[in-house]
């Protein structure tokens, strides 16, 4: 957001907001933006006034997370590979609690995180999530499992799915489909039992969950109705009620690492230029130590989804954060390996087979994908020897009954180049083959990461800070420095797949740490305004009573990449179409593009409902005027709004999943 009145909102004039036609019932829904152009279409509108300001808080701490105080706070980093959660309480808040170790780690990987899978019960209910859930599903008989529902890595439909809604599905291993919802739910339910069981054993006493801020990671480039979703399930699994919102927080996950990064002590990182261990400073001073006023850094947040990049610049004495561009990044986590691997699979086997044996064998296709994965983390620049990976039996036992010949026959077959059968049952992949798996993950990340630097806001970067589990990848970071060629120090903290989790947490002590964000998008919604001929065009002219309006203006409330300060906040004012109505909804549009001109624009697309409760708030006045206030530093949009007349509260909330 703007930090001077004049600069956006100071432009606009007074302007008139059109509503629908009275309909049957007393509750009415004043409508702004019903139709888009052309205006003949809109009816006979009521007539409401806007009346647009900015205000630029200046105090130091916004009131957007104040509420009651809590004893502990309790962040869930809910991953598309693995999940954990971390806590400390607020009068230990430099002491970081990570959760105890979960059982049926796999063998050579830190089970301080669990596996983001999970299993149903064939009628539907919740059996176990992480190790315990792939470990019981492993045991189980074939002709029993397929009844099982097992998810995993289902995260990632909540960024892939276009029209995100409270009623998206996901698919299980055995090809049924279950409600996202329901699946979130369960997964933060069983977290949240999970945390409350070892804070009662700490306590020695059951633990009240009312004393409990809970915080929840997401992907920074995560759309608005990604977040809410997050939230809905939050208040599904009776995380926190839905009267007390304050009580959960939705972090951003390069933002939280971030947080995290900063307070790193010398030691407790490798500057992968050297690869050693800091030297040269005390060992006990903080990056920070080495950071002064006004220093930059990016945050590339690598996990198994997506890969998530955000722009910090420290504001001294307190350590404030600036985000300097808006967050970016996409779909290029580690999971793209997994899915190159699934179609060198197909290659060689035909991607029939790869379907069938998936839902017909969806236990053994679990197996060969842990097997994949643990060769997967061995893949580095300079491996000279083969990677072999374990082929179940019944893999080779159903393709030998499907096909009519063996699995070795259908490697040689094939042709694809570095794999080979061993006849211990395995396939060997020669590094090059392994290494060829990556290439368009790492790819995508590297152009990313070079489209980035060339930004004007990107210059000066002092360090880059790899976190997530795929940082951990020597092929990723020879790719990383290759591109930087030293122009910033590339930073990995030793507990790398911690990071967000330990910042998820210090960002819920202090959510006020990140005083300025960027705007990912321009939102606003559709007004009526004077016409203004020459100015506006023909067709979006409407008269009403000897008046010309213009109709599909796009109100600005905030454009994209614009600086947002912590608490800044955009206030109209709207007026009911009749003196019964009791609610105005009003749609909200948004643009990637910085200047909008009219709803009906290319890339301008409907994104959410501001919805006014104005029951209760009647008054004699003729023409109410319901104040809003929305607020957009923070990770999701607020709103508020009162009743000027008689300064009573309006319940506003904004949705952004019922489209």
């Amino acid at each position: 957001m703007c930090n001077c009145l004049g600069e956006t909102q100071g432009k606009i004039k007074q302007r008139d907001m059109m509503t629908e036609k009275e309909s049957a019932t007393d509750k009415i829904i004043a409508d702004a933006m019903a139709t888009p152009s052309p205006a003949k279409s809109m009816g006979d509108p009521g007539i409401t006034p806007l009346s647009p300001s900015h205000i630029q808080q200046n105090d130091t701490d916004s009131n957007a997370h104040t509420g009651p105080s809590f004893i502990v706070v309790v962040a869930i980093d809910f991953g598309t590979t693995s999940s954990g959660y971390a806590y400390a309480f607020t009068k230990e808040p430099e002491c970081i609690h990570t959760m105890r170790r979960w059982e049926g780690g796999d063998p050579g990987v830190s089970n301080q995180k669990t596996p983001t899978t999970i299993l149903l019960t064939p009628d539907r209910k919740f059996h176990s999530f992480g190790y315990a859930a792939r470990d019981f599903y492993h045991d189980l008989d074939p002709t029993e499992s397929k009844h099982w529902l097992y998810l995993e890595k289902f995260k990632m439909k909540l960024h892939t799915t276009a029209n995100l809604s409270i009623d998206t599905e996901l698919h299980a291993a055995n090809g049924k489909r279950v409600k996202a919802i329901d699946i979130f739910a369960y997964a933060l339910a069983f977290f949240k039992e999970q945390a409350l069981k070892e804070l009662s054993d700490q306590a020695g006493a059951e633990f009240d969950n009312a004393d409990i801020r809970w915080v929840i990671t997401v992907p920074a480039i995560w759309k608005m109705p990604a977040k809410q979703f997050m939230r809905e399930a939050a208040y599904k699994a009776g995380l926190v009620p839905r009267d007390n919102p304050e009580q959960l927080i939705i972090a951003l996950e390069p933002e939280a690492a971030s947080i995290y990064c900063r307070k790193l002590r010398l030691h407790q990182m490798i500057d992968i230029g050297t690869k050693t261990n800091q030297n040269g400073f005390s060992p006990t001073e903080n990056v920070g130590a080495g950071m002064t006023q006004g220093d930059r850094y990016v945050v590339v947040d690598c996990g198994g989804g997506t890969v998530d990049l955000t722009v910090h610049q420290i504001r001294l004495p307190e350590g404030h954060l600036k985000e300097l561009y808006k967050a970016s990044g996409g779909p290029y986590g580690s999971i793209g390996i997994d899915y190159e691997f699934e179609k060198l699979l197909c290659k060689i086997f035909g991607p029939d087979f790869i379907d069938q044996f998936k839902v017909k064998r969806p236990a053994a296709w679990v197996d060969l994908m842990i097997a994949f994965e643990s060769r997967k983390r061995a893949a580095a620049p300079d491996r000279t020897n083969p990677l072999n990976i374990n082929l179940p039996f019944s893999f080779i036992d159903y393709y030998k009954k499907f096909r009519g010949h063996s699995v070795e026959h259908a490697l040689r077959k094939s042709n694809v180049d570095f794999v080979k059968w061993s006849s211990q049952g395995m396939l060997r992949m020669n590094p090059d083959a392994m290494n060829a798996l990556f290439k368009p993950t790492i790819d995508h990340i590297i152009q990313h990461l070079t489209d980035l630097f060339e930004k004007p806001e990107v210059s000066d970067i002092k360090f880059l800070f790899l976190v997530g589990g795929f940082a951990e990848s020597p092929l990723l970071q020879q790719a990383v420095q290759n591109m930087l060629q030293g122009r910033s120090r590339i930073i990995i903290p030793h507990d790398v797949g911690l990071t967000i989790l330990k910042g998820a947490v210090l960002f819920g002590l202090d959510p006020s740490i990140i005083k300025v964000r960027r705007s990912p998008l321009t939102y606003g919604v559709g007004v009526l305004n004077r016409y203004v001929e020459g100015k506006h065009p023909p067709d979006k002219m409407l008269v009403k009573d000897g008046t010309r309006w213009c109709t599909d203006v796009f109100d600005t409330f905030i454009t994209c990449d614009q600086s947002v300060a912590l608490g800044e906040t955009v206030k109209r004012s709207y007026t009911p179409a009749k003196p019964s109505q009791q609610v105005i909804v009003i749609h909200i549009y948004c643009s990637e593009k910085e200047g909008v001109g009219f709803i009906s624009e290319l890339g301008v697309r409907k994104c959410g409902t501001l919805r006014l409760d104005v029951t209760g708030t009647e008054s004699t006045v003729l023409r109410r005027e319901i104040q809003t206030l929305m607020q957009f530093g923070d990770t999701e949009i607020r709103a508020m709004a009162v009743d000027v007349a008689t300064s009573r509260t309006v319940k506003a909330s904004i949705d952004f999943l019922s489209q």
